[in-house]
């Protein structure tokens, strides 16, 4: 098991005054997002797009922001994209970089959703409510609903 897990096991003993397994504190994180999510989606928020970060934090969102740290941008462009920006201008050198950008989220959205198991909405199976001991009749009811509506 990871130190880290291992260091919240001995404050949540420490708190409480109950030995805490590793094992037990993962399964109550993993049963708050869930709980978390079905929460969101009771108070309508359904579907990939609540998931994504404000437009601000994949950047640069502004022309003088992409000439400040070009020469870091113009990199990303020439290491990951595989594109050279010599010939073009600060706009399409930012719609490039942020539609990488974007690319990379919505695949890295895709795995946190499989290792959550949720559906690529982002909606929790009932079968993983069910594995988490969750499976109460409001909860699955919740998440039903929201299948419908995507």
């Amino acid at each position: 098991m990871e130190e880290h897990v291992e260091n919240y096991t001995w404050i949540h003993q420490g708190v409480t005054g109950k030995p805490t397994k590793a094992e037990n504190l993962l399964a109550q994180s993993e049963r708050v997002y869930n709980f978390q999510k079905v929460f969101a989606l009771r108070m309508g928020r359904v579907g990939r797009q609540h998931d994504y970060p404000p437009y601000r934090a994949m950047g640069p969102v502004t022309k003088l922001e992409y000439e400040s740290r070009q020469e870091r941008y113009d990199d990303q462009l020439r290491n990951l994209i595989g594109i050279d920006p010599a010939n073009l201008s600060t706009e399409e050198k930012m719609k490039e970089l942020r539609r990488y950008r974007e690319a990379q989220y919505e695949k890295l959205m895709d795995a946190v959703y499989e290792r959550r198991g949720w559906d690529r909405n982002s909606i929790p199976t009932v079968e993983k409510l069910r594995a988490l001991g969750m499976d109460l009749p409001e909860l699955v009811e919740v998440v039903e609903r929201a299948k419908k509506k995507v």
